[in-house]
């Protein structure tokens, strides 16, 4: 049954998203309306976290696989971070702000594989388990955004204390999770698996292949929704925005209930591809809201809210336990930080960076009654992008022979 692991687990997943959920949300509308950043410093701010997730599977195959056990190191990174979120407050500038940032998220990201890693190592059932474990991290980042609106934070620095606080919470939790040896230690292991590399001998498999590119193409307009939401919420005079928009983790915690069975019966190509659908309509929705009336627009913009279950869980989840099933037990943890690095690096800095490019260059000339933006402009665009994901996911993709239960290493 592992009910005191699961517990562990849960606890974990919940203080990790909380940290994630108290600031990330509410980011662009601190940067926009409070420091007064443009579009592209507001792109550039959301890509640290690409280069924190760039870093990490470095990390991870270099450090963490070698010479720390898992619990400890994600321990130091949750203190280490921390502090770090507690400083940014005090940086109001562009150059200041950014290395920071940076620097934070650079801590913050390692800590995404690491825990992905040490649960499915130690989880009997993983394709079972995993995402009823991971539908505390739904909770906790509610909790978070809720607990930023009560706070009413959104476009202050409390957000940051907010999540320093968690952090230290979460990193002195860590340290109670069981055991996690390093993998590697003692071994003769050639540079390129130190570094991770190893896993990219995943790519001559063609559906692989086929995965990791989509993936990197899908995150392309995904990261136009994390840039411009709250900015567009903001535009619109909404109140409440990182309460209301935790609403996606509601939809997010019943589609991680229903993720087992529906992969179970689908598998894992059909799965994903209604992932990728999730998000075109998403970004449809948000660009037919714009001109709607007020009761037509709030249904629209509540509906491409709901969709994150869909799109988070059908996408990355999926995504996630995809790649754990092609990898064996010894690239376990540099296979999920390769995937990290393409999902939360290369892939979200290029989408963000898009994502904060457009929205400068529809920026309007005057406002027009508070909307600053050609809105249905910029949610075209992503809407497009992900129909032609779809596309190429739908044609090349090919299910894996066996969609079975992971094998994962018990303890």
């Amino acid at each position: 049954m592992q009910t005191k692991l699961k517990a562990q687990l849960s606890v974990f997943m919940f203080l990790q998203y909380f940290i994630w959920g108290s600031w990330y949300v509410s980011l662009g509308a601190y940067l926009a309306n409070t420091l007064k950043f443009g579009g592209p410093e507001i792109g550039a701010a959301y890509g640290a976290f690409a280069i924190g997730s760039m870093i990490s599977p470095f990390f991870v195959g270099l450090v963490a696989d070698r010479y720390f056990a898992s619990e400890k190191l994600l321990g130091i990174l949750g203190l280490l971070g921390g502090v770090a979120l507690c400083v940014l407050p005090h940086t109001t500038t562009f150059g200041s702000f950014y290395p920071m940032l940076i620097l934070y998220c650079a801590l913050f990201a390692p800590t995404l594989a690491l825990g992905n890693s040490l649960s499915l190592h130690h989880l009997h059932d993983p394709k079972q388990d995993f995402p009823r474990v991971k539908t505390l991290s739904a909770v906790g980042w509610i909790a978070g955004g809720l607990t930023l609106s009560f706070l009413h934070g959104e476009q202050s620095s409390i957000q940051f204390y907010l999540a320093g606080a968690a952090s230290i919470a979460f990193g002195l939790f860590s340290f109670t999770l069981p055991h996690t040896p390093p993998q590697k230690v003692g071994r003769d292991v050639p540079i390129s698996e130190i570094l991770g590399l190893d896993a990219l001998a995943l790519m001559k498999k063609r559906s692989f292949a086929i995965f990791v590119g989509c993936m990197f193409l899908i995150c392309i307009p995904l990261y136009f929704y994390f840039v411009n939401m709250s900015v567009y919420l903001t535009e619109l005079k909404w109140p409440d925005i990182a309460a209301r928009m935790t609403l996606a983790q509601v939809s997010d915690v019943v589609f991680l209930f229903l993720l087992p069975v529906i992969l179970k019966r689908f598998g894992f190509k059909k799965t994903i591809f209604v992932g990728i659908l999730a998000w075109a309509a998403r970004y449809l929705f948000l660009a037919q809201s714009v001109h709607s009336g007020a009761g037509a627009q709030s249904a629209l913009i509540f509906g491409a809210i709901l969709l994150h279950g869909v799109c988070y869980d059908f996408l990355f989840i999926a995504g996630q336990l995809y790649a754990d099933q092609a990898a064996s037990a010894r690239n376990r943890s540099a296979t999920q930080g390769f995937i990290a690095f393409i999902l939360w690096g290369v892939g979200a800095f290029v989408g963000t960076m898009l994502a904060g490019q457009v929205m400068g260059t529809h920026q309007l000339a005057q406002a027009v009654g508070g909307i600053k933006h050609d809105w249905q402009g910029i949610w075209m665009l992503p809407a497009l992008g992900s129909l032609a994901v779809m596309v190429v996911f739908l044609i090349f993709f090919q299910d894996p022979k066996t969609t079975g239960p992971v094998v994962g290493e018990a303890s």
